[in-house]
């Protein structure tokens, strides 16, 4: 597993995040990742693609672990 540190201007939506460190390449891969429970945030799984991320906020998928900064 690894840990990376990623800044954002302002909240953004996990679905969106996801596209921008190119875990994903379009909104619809997103979906399907975050609905089939591929993704966690804090800890807990996530199923929300709409969820807003704050700084702080701790995102595994595909056993890679991001830490939003802003």
């Amino acid at each position: 597993m690894t840990s990376s540190e990623f800044s954002t201007e302002s909240k953004i939506k996990l679905d969106q995040f996801l596209k921008w460190l190119g875990v994903v390449q379009t909104g619809g891969e997103a979906k399907l990742l975050i609905q089939a429970g591929e993704v966690q945030v804090n800890g807990t799984i996530e199923t929300r693609r709409g969820r807003k991320l704050v700084k702080g906020d701790r995102v595994v998928v595909m056993g890679e672990t991001y830490t939003v900064q802003q």
